[in-house]
């Protein structure tokens, strides 16, 4: 928390809330694609492509690259979450590059060099869900009263 001249304690915005909460969760989800076991499949861990066989929770194909992204995704999310102006610029961005991942994995073949990252039918919708989530909460939590969702309090 912030401590103001004004005597004020000004906490997180709710849509700092988010980004920091999405990008803990991509944060997370880049560490488990790393641990065998909770990676299936993790001999087949491959650096990129098709030829990746590894699959996160046993469904979402996962490659190092693939993990490595999520790292970084992660990384953004919680370095955006400074101010609200940055946190909605990586809810909507954010969420327009899944948008974009999701028409790219329903483009291209799975087993084709196009998908280098790589994507299976469980990815694909899972980017849908992502982008449209995380646009709607850049959508909605930028509404409304600058101030929502921060805790105020005055000095005696």
């Amino acid at each position: 928390m912030t401590s103001m001249s004004s005597g004020r304690t000004v906490g997180r915005t709710n849509i700092q809330k988010a980004s920091l909460a999405v990008g803990a969760v991509f944060l997370l989800v880049g560490v488990l694609g790393f641990i065998p076991g909770i990676t299936t499949n993790y001999a087949a861990l491959g650096m990129a492509g098709p030829a990746s066989q590894a699959l996160l929770l046993g469904i979402f194909q996962v490659s190092i690259l693939h993990n490595i992204v999520h790292l970084l995704f992660g990384a953004a999310g919680i370095a955006m979450a400074r101010t609200a102006a940055q946190s909605r610029n990586f809810l909507l961005v954010g969420g327009a590059v899944y948008l974009v991942l999701w028409l790219y994995g329903l483009l291209i073949g799975h087993e084709t060099p196009a998908n280098f990252v790589p994507f299976n039918t469980a990815d694909n919708w899972l980017h849908l869900i992502l982008g449209l989530a995380m646009i709607a909460l850049g959508v909605a939590l930028s509404r409304g009263p600058s101030r929502a969702g921060r805790t105020t309090t005055t000095a005696h």
